[in-house]
């Protein structure tokens, strides 16, 4: 068994290191101020092709698998970036999975070459303001007419959408009561955010400033029925593909913001002189942050677990969804133990880490909570009932 990287594996990391050195911790903290998509990131990733890091190469894609996705997520999270970094990319990495595996061969001509190129910008409009992590009780409704269907509904948590020129929208074809499960009569789209069509509202919100999130306002949009991802009404099995490498994705990144935020502590407990000696030489200091280290690098092995079994094809539910939760408690406490370290440093903006403890609470809340994550593994792996 082996847990090391690849040569290759370590050439993608140094690649993407030198790119992150170009944003220093001082530009995110510009971003986290004022706001501003970080477009020059997004352009450079573009540039060099790390954007279609697991595309197929026929459309301009590296061809990757999730290993190297998680690998070149987490280095942008770690670089200082954190989330705000990471999210302005992560969408490229899973959210058009479902193009990939169901859409047609004009489909995937279409859309992926803008996408990877870094042309366009796409958003995930899965969400909806009253039906929460219930995706079966999804509103908004997509009416077909000849060759349009005309969609009018909500959707809320819509990140990059104030930038995005295209969204993969998950819409009720068929109205609940006339479906035999509630998982039926959900139809998939990838098609242009008309924003004639669709109101896009920022929510003013803790942390990743740079990057929007958004309730959107869809008040007949119409989508042309070529730009329907498979087959109609079976779009909750298409998007649940992507739920896996979604959760590693996410996994990595946490232990990304958490690795960056240790080395700010590390790096201040070493320089701070208090009564003639650096902090970092009591235990009282020294102690969480080794605790901080091995709760990350624990982490850091079930993300790149779940990698491994979704690359060879192997099912991976419990621990891409272990990955999340163990790397969202990990990438937490090392942003909490970052601040308590620094002490009232901690809490000035300048130092840096009180920005990534905000932007911490992302992975712990989304995509899925850690209750329904414990519930999981609670009713799948061990074989209670479920409770819900």
């Amino acid at each position: 068994m082996d847990f090391s990287f690849t040569p290759e594996q370590i050439a993608i990391r140094d690649a993407v290191e030198q790119i992150c050195a170009r944003y220093p911790d001082e530009y995110w903290l510009e971003r986290d101020r004022e706001g501003g998509f970080p477009h020059g990131l997004h352009a450079d990733l573009a540039r060099d092709g790390w954007l279609g890091i697991a595309m197929p190469p026929e459309y301009g894609g590296a061809g990757l698998g999730m290993t190297e996705a998680a690998l070149m997520m987490q280095t942008i999270a770690a670089s200082g970036a954190g989330f705000a970094g990471a999210s302005a990319v992560h969408m490229n990495i899973f959210g058009l999975n479902p193009v990939v595996v169901f859409g047609d061969e004009a489909q995937r001509a279409r859309w992926l070459p803008d996408l990877i190129a870094g042309h366009h910008k796409a958003c995930f409009a899965v969400t909806e303001p009253d039906a929460g992590l219930d995706t079966t009780r999804l509103t908004t409704r997509a009416v077909r007419e000849g060759d349009d269907y005309v969609v009018h509904g909500r959707k809320i948590w819509i990140s990059t959408a104030q930038v995005a020129h295209k969204m993969l929208l998950l819409a009720r074809t068929t109205p609940l009561a006339d479906v035999a499960k509630p998982t039926q009569g959900l139809s998939l789209f990838y098609t242009d955010l008309d924003r004639e069509r669709v109101e896009v509202r920022e929510i003013e919100k803790m942390g990743r400033k740079a990057v929007d999130s958004n309730m959107l306002f869809i008040d007949g949009l119409r989508i042309p029925a070529a730009d329907r991802i498979g087959e109609e009404g079976r779009g909750f099995e298409y998007i649940l593909h992507g739920l896996n490498p979604e959760r590693i994705l996410i996994a990595a990144e946490a232990v990304g913001i958490g690795r960056a935020a240790l080395a700010h502590a590390v790096r201040y407990a070493n320089e701070r002189q208090v009564f003639g000696r650096p902090i970092g030489q009591n235990q009282g200091v020294q102690h969480p942050l080794a605790q901080a280290w091995m709760q990350l690098e624990a982490a850091d092995l079930m993300v790149f677990k779940a990698a491994a079994m979704y690359d060879a094809g192997l099912p991976c539910g419990p621990y891409a969804n272990s990955a999340k939760y163990l790397a969202a408690e990990a990438g937490h406490n090392a942003c909490q133990t970052a601040v308590m370290t620094l002490g009232g440093m901690g809490y000035a903006k300048e130092y840096h880490v009180e920005r990534l403890l905000r932007e911490s609470y992302i992975p712990r809340i989304a995509p899925v909570s850690p209750q329904l994550i414990l519930c999981f593994i609670a009713e799948k792996v061990l074989g209670l009932p479920k409770s819900y």
